[in-house]
C-alpha cells in the first residue's frame, strides 16, 4: 500500500501539471511544423514578429495573445548584492492568462514599462520582510526596474513553477535581444471555444492561422512549408514527442507505465493474503463449523471474513500514510519534485476509502468464500479435510504472484542497463570535465576575453569557448520570417 500510495502521489502531481491556472482550458501555444529534407520537425518557437501578424489577422479569436522570451537565469541587484533569478519577460496580458494571485500590488503594475513584478519567495530573498513595492531593483546591473507587484509562488508541477520575476516584454533590455530570434507565444482562447470535446472550436482556429507564417517568409525559405497550429495547455506537459509532423506521446506513456506497475504491486499483496489466508483454513474450519452449527448463515460468515480483510486493509493504509509521509523528502529529491501528502483534500480521504474498500474485498474474496463453504458435520466429527482440488486456486495464485513478480525485477532490469547504457554511450566528444554555463549580461559578454584569460590563468581551466547555444542542442532561427522591424537572426555558432 505504501508503494502504491507513493506511485499514486506521483501520478496526481503528473496528471494535475498546470491545472492550477484559472483558465487552463483556454490557454493554448503557437506551434510550428517545418521540414527539413523530408523529415518534418515540430517547435514551440516562433519568429518574434508573428504574434502581431496573429493579432492584426486574427485577433477576434483570441481574448489574450502574448509574445515572450524563454525563461532563463538574471542578474538582480540590490544595495550592490545580486542574486541570480529565473524570470522572462513577456506582454502585460500574461497577468491575466496565468491568473496571478497578488500579494502586493496588482496585476496592471506589469503595464509600466520599467517595472518588475517578484514572486513572493524572491521578495522575500531581497527584502525579507521589508516593504518591497516601490524598491528599485538593478536588471543585469544595468537597467533600473520598480517592484510594481508581488504574485504568489505558483506551483512547481507548472510550466511557469520556476518564474520568480516577470519584466514587460518592450523593456529596453528585451528589445536590445535580436527579433530574429524564435520565441514562444501563449495565448488564451474566448470562453465560447473549448479545447476539448465534438463541438470543440479549437481546430478550426488553429485551421485559420494555419498559413500565418508562410505568408511572410521570403521565398526562398518557402520551400521549409511552415505550418502554424495550436497545441492546448492540457497536452504542454504529458505530450511532448513529436514524430514526422505527429505527436507520438511523450511523459503520458511513464504515467501509464507506473500506473500499472502502482495496480500490480498492491495486486500482489492482495494475492499474498489470499494465499495466506487459504493456506491455515485447517485452524479456522472447526470455528466455521460451530458458528454454522449454532445458526450461522454463509452470508454472515462470508461478511466476517470480509470485514476481518477490510479492517486488515484499513490498518495497512494508515501504516502505508506513516511510512510515505516518512520517506515522501527522500523520494521527492529522486523525483525532482516538491510533493506533499494532500491531508486537507477531502478527495485524498475519499480516495484512501475507496483504496481500503476495494483492497479488502478483493484480498478477502476467495478466503471468505472458500472458507465459508466448509460443512460443519465433517468438520466437528474430525473428517474435514481439504481435497486434492482445493489447492488448485491457492497454487494458480501463487504461480500469478510470481509471474508478476519476475516480470518487475526483469523489467527493472532492463531499464536499469538502459539508463546506464544511455549515460555511458559514445557521444562524439569528450564529456569528462567539460562545464557549460550561461552569460546572462551584457557587461560580461563585453569582457569574455578577460574572463577566459582569468579562468585559464586559475589553473584548474585549459580551455574556453563561446557560443550562441549549447552545442548540442542548435537554436532555432526565424527561417526567413520578414516584417516591419525584422533583423537578420543570429546564426547558432561556436567561437573558439
Amino acid at each position: 500500500m505504501a508503494v502504491a500510495l507513493m506511485i499514486g502521489l506521483w501520478l496526481r502531481d503528473e496528471l494535475t501539471f498546470n491545472k492550477n491556472f484559472a483558465h487552463y482550458d483556454r490557454i493554448v501555444q503557437v506551434m510550428q511544423h517545418q521540414t527539413f529534407n523530408g523529415v518534418t520537425n515540430t517547435q514551440t518557437a516562433n519568429p518574434y514578429l508573428m504574434a502581431e501578424a496573429i493579432r492584426e489577422k486574427y485577433g477576434s479569436d483570441f481574448k489574450y495573445i502574448v509574445q515572450s522570451g524563454w525563461n532563463d537565469g538574471y542578474v538582480i541587484s540590490h544595495d550592490g548584492k545580486g542574486q541570480t533569478q529565473v524570470g522572462n519577460f513577456f506582454e502585460p496580458a500574461i497577468t491575466e492568462i496565468l491568473s496571478l494571485e497578488m500579494v502586493a500590488g496588482t496585476r496592471d503594475g506589469l503595464k509600466d514599462i520599467n517595472s518588475i513584478l517578484l514572486s513572493e519567495s524572491s521578495a522575500r530573498a531581497f527584502f525579507g520582510d521589508k516593504e518591497a513595492l516601490g524598491q528599485i531593483l538593478k536588471l543585469n546591473n544595468k537597467m533600473p526596474v520598480k517592484v510594481t507587484g508581488i504574485y504568489k509562488d505558483l506551483p512547481e508541477n507548472s510550466d511557469f513553477g520556476n518564474l520568480q520575476f516577470i519584466c514587460p516584454g518592450a523593456v529596453p533590455e528585451r528589445q536590445s535581444l535580436d527579433r530574429g530570434d524564435g520565441e514562444p507565444m501563449a495565448l488564451q482562447l474566448h470562453a465560447n471555444i473549448c479545447v476539448t470535446g465534438r463541438s470543440c472550436g479549437l481546430a478550426t482556429v488553429s485551421q485559420k492561422i494555419r498559413n500565418v507564417k508562410l505568408e511572410k517568409v521570403r521565398e526562398e525559405e518557402k520551400a521549409f512549408n511552415a505550418q502554424v497550429f495550436l497545441w492546448p495547455m492540457r497536452n504542454w506537459h504529458l505530450y511532448t514527442d513529436w514524430k514526422d509532423g505527429k505527436n507520438i506521446g511523450g511523459k503520458i506513456s511513464s504515467v501509464w507505465l507506473f500506473g500499472i506497475i502502482g495496480v500490480f504491486v498492491l495486486l500482489l499483496a492482495c494475492i499474498n493474503f489470499m494465499n495466506l489466508s487459504t493456506a491455515r483454513s485447517e485452524k479456522r474450519a472447526r470455528e466455521v463449523g460451530i458458528r454454522k452449527a449454532v445458526g450461522s448463515h454463509r452470508t454472515q460468515l462470508i461478511m466476517q471474513f470480509f470485514s476481518e480483510s477490510t479492517m486488515l486493509a484499513f490498518f495497512g493504509f494508515a501504516l502505508s500514510v506513516a511510512l510515505v509521509q516518512a520517506t515522501l523528502p527522500a523520494f521527492n529529491n529522486v523525483a525532482g519534485k516538491q510533493m506533499a501528502m494532500p491531508f486537507g483534500e477531502p478527495a485524498f480521504w475519499l480516495a484512501g476509502l475507496a483504496i481500503i474498500l476495494l483492497t479488502g474485498l478483493l484480498a478477502g474474496s476467495y478466503p471468505a468464500l472458500y472458507l465459508s463453504s466448509f460443512q460443519p458435520v465433517k468438520v466437528l466429527k474430525g473428517t474435514f479435510r481439504a481435497g486434492r482440488n482445493a489447492a488448485i486456486p491457492r497454487k494458480a495464485l501463487v504461480v500469478l504472484q510470481f509471474t508478476v513478480s519476475v516480470v518487475l525485477i526483469i523489467g527493472t532490469i532492463i531499464v536499469f542497463k538502459q539508463i546506464r547504457h544511455a549515460q555511458n554511450r559514445p557521444v562524439s566528444y569528450n564529456r569528462e570535465g567539460l562545464i557549460y554555463t550561461f552569460i546572462s549580461t551584457n557587461e560580461l559578454r563585453s569582457h569574455y576575453d578577460a574572463i577566459r584569460n582569468e579562468a585559464i590563468a586559475s589553473g584548474a581551466v585549459t580551455e574556453v569557448a563561446h557560443a550562441s547555444g549549447p552545442p548540442n542542442n542548435v537554436q532555432m532561427i526565424n527561417n526567413g520570417y520578414t516584417g516591419k522591424g525584422w533583423r537578420p537572426a543570429r546564426r547558432a555558432t561556436s567561437r573558439r
